[in-house]
C-alpha cells in the first residue's frame, strides 16, 4: 500500500515538473483604467518616485520601510530604493526611459525575497474630444520565468497575483489624478 502512494506521489511530482517544463520563458502583466484627466497631469505622478506614495499599492506593504531616493528625483537615472522587514522585500527601481508625458519605462530589480529583474512600463493614451480629456493608463510589467518560477506558476498564477495589485494602484493613481 504504501509502495503505491509512494508511485502515485513521484507520478504527481514529475507530472508537475513536465507540465511545468511547458510553461513560457517570460511573463506579462498588463492593466489598463481611463483617467479622466490629461497625460500631463498624470505623468508627473509616475516619474517621480517620491510621489508613488499617493498611490502605489506597494508603499503601503509596511509603513516602516525604508526608503532611499536618488538624485534626480524624477526623470532618466532617478532610482528608488526600498528594504522592508515585512511583505515589501528588498529591491531598487531606476527610470530607464521617460517620454513626457506618455510613456515612462523603469527596471524593476529585487534582491529579497527572491532576486528578479523585471521592466515595468506606463503608458499614457490621451482620449476624447476637446471638451473632455481623458488618458488611458496602461501598466506593464515584464520578466524572465525561470524554471523555478515556471514550478510555482502551476501552483500560482502570476497575472491573478500582481494583476490585483495593479488594479489597486491604478485606481488610486485615478483618484489622485481626478482631484
Amino acid at each position: 500500500m504504501i509502495k503505491r502512494v509512494l508511485i502515485v506521489v513521484a507520478l504527481a511530482v514529475v507530472a508537475v515538473l513536465v507540465f511545468a517544463a511547458t510553461k513560457p520563458d517570460t511573463f506579462s502583466v498588463q492593466r489598463t483604467i481611463a483617467i479622466k484627466a490629461p497625460p500631463e497631469k498624470i505623468f508627473p505622478l509616475l516619474n517621480d518616485f517620491h510621489s508613488w506614495g499617493l498611490w502605489s499599492p506597494y508603499e503601503k506593504l509596511d509603513p516602516a520601510m525604508q526608503r532611499t531616493f536618488s538624485d534626480p528625483a524624477s526623470g532618466v537615472g532617478a532610482v528608488y530604493q526600498w528594504e522592508s522587514n515585512g511583505q515589501g522585500g528588498v529591491g531598487s527601481m531606476e527610470i530607464t526611459s521617460a517620454t513626457a508625458p506618455t510613456l515612462l519605462a523603469l527596471n524593476l530589480n529585487f534582491i529579497k525575497p527572491f532576486a528578479t529583474r523585471n521592466t515595468v512600463e506606463f503608458a499614457l493614451q490621451p482620449s476624447g474630444d476637446s471638451t473632455s480629456t481623458s488618458t488611458i493608463v496602461t501598466w506593464t510589467m515584464r520578466g524572465p520565468l525561470p524554471y523555478v518560477a515556471k514550478i510555482m506558476n502551476v501552483f500560482f498564477n502570476m497575472d491573478s497575483m500582481v494583476g490585483k495589485d495593479f488594479e489597486t494602484g491604478l485606481a488610486d493613481l485615478k483618484t489622485v489624478a481626478e482631484k
